[in-house]
């Protein structure tokens, strides 16, 4: 049956959906963040390397990529309540592997089981899955659901800093992996049903038909050129968030401390994401990414100006304030860009290099930091890959202000 063009898929169940997706990217999201605060209490068991547990953290972004492509096509064939529901019971039996290292079994358990098959199942799926639950809000539906990370940066740092310190970080592995368990699986089976939303098969051209073209571009064109931009942006918008408990730690101020910054910061993209979402309703995805790219910069250079606890506060608010918007942004250009019949391989893809970006910035800045003994290098590296971002991303908002003037022209 045919949907009238004034119709909208969109309801109080759409919002619902995201709701539950919501809860469970910030509970599974919230696995990561243990590694990140025990960082030091992990590296004094490998005579000090941070770049070791640094990588696990880097690793599970990364699987949570590669595997989100496999994943995404599992969804929508199986669908996604099966994915979310594995994916929970493989980050938990990832956080009970991890117990058994550094290094190898944390690696492993981080990168193969948390990321590969865990947060695959988990993150590319519910992008894909909530994005066709909306029409009209789409961006800031997906804004919402893609603040699960930092809510769970935001409320989980200064729980997993009192359970480290007065259980371990071991037991805290193992506690979290069990709550994980007995609450996101039972959201996913209960909500995670049929979206509204129907996919209707790409029809092959006609013999002699030139491809349809996106932004006056050959489409895979752009989606490359998209591909490489958010692995720019990616790298700057990791380092603070896997190593600011550290970075504090080595400038005098206590964990505790540093622990409640990271969660000042993610708590401010928590908030500042839901208006980075309504507007991206109104300017679209790329502009978005732009805006927020250009604030992220700022914000990365300031980190290398500041190093009193007060001006630490103040830029980390301010870093969570820009970055925020990126990544659901991205989602939201790929909808807007490409069919919808394109989204279960085009969304988990941009969403692998996102992951490639994250993964990189995170284990460069603890591999740079290993050789030199601090950070600023690290810092200015990532300032570098950002404004090489605003390159690209300039390039085709650009491209894309121009094509619309012509197409009003014509």
């Amino acid at each position: 049956m045919l949907q009238s063009p004034s119709s909208s898929i969109e309801s109080k169940a759409s919002w619902v959906v995201a709701g539950a997706a919501l809860c469970v990217l910030m509970m599974s999201f919230g696995a990561a963040w243990i590694t990140a605060v025990a960082l030091k209490d992990i590296a004094a068991e490998v005579e000090g390397a941070r770049s070791i547990p640094a990588l696990a953290s880097s690793l599970a972004w990364l699987g949570s990529g590669i595997g989100g492509i496999m994943m995404g096509r599992i969804a929508d064939r199986i669908g996604t309540r099966w994915t979310v529901a594995f994916g929970s019971l493989m980050i938990a039996i990832g956080l009970a592997i991890s117990t058994l290292g550094p290094p190898w079994p944390l690696w492993i358990g981080h990168g193969l089981f948390i990321g590969f098959i865990g947060l695959a199942g988990i993150n590319a799926p519910l992008y894909i899955y909530v994005s066709r639950w909306f029409d009209k809000r789409r961006g800031s539906a997906l804004a919402l659901i893609s603040s699960g990370t930092y809510l769970a940066g935001a409320f989980w740092p200064p729980v997993f800093e009192y359970a480290i310190a007065t259980f371990g970080w071991r037991e805290t592995m193992l506690w979290y992996a069990l709550l994980e368990c007995v609450l996101v699986i039972p959201i996913a089976l209960l909500f995670f049903g049929t979206a509204p939303e129907v996919i209707h098969p790409t029809l092959k051209p006609l013999p002699g038909a030139l491809p349809a073209r996106v932004l006056g571009l050959p489409p895979n064109v752009v989606f490359v050129t998209i591909c490489a931009a958010s692995i720019m942006c990616c790298i700057p918008m990791s380092m603070p968030q896997g190593h600011l408990v550290a970075f504090c730690s080595d400038l005098g101020i206590s964990r505790s401390t540093g622990a409640v910054m990271l969660s000042v910061l993610l708590g401010t993209a928590f908030v500042s994401r839901q208006i980075w979402g309504a507007i991206s309703d109104r300017i679209g995805g790329l502009a978005t990414v732009l805006i927020g790219s250009l604030w992220q910069c700022g914000a990365m250079i300031a980190f290398l100006l500041t190093q009193s606890e007060t001006g630490l506060f103040t830029v980390s608010a301010a870093f969570g304030l820009g970055f925020s918007g990126i990544i659901p942004a991205y989602v939201l250009a790929l909808r807007e860009l490409f069919p919808p019949s394109q989204a279960s391989w085009r969304i988990p893809t941009v969403l692998l290099f996102t992951a490639l970006g994250m993964a990189s910035g995170g284990w460069m800045a603890g591999l740079l930091y290993d050789h030199f003994g601090y950070y600023a290098p690290a810092f200015a590296v990532g300032i570098g890959a950002n404004l090489l971002n605003l390159v690209i991303i300039g390039s085709l908002v650009a491209r894309q202000r121009w094509h619309r003037a012509n197409a009003v022209t014509v």
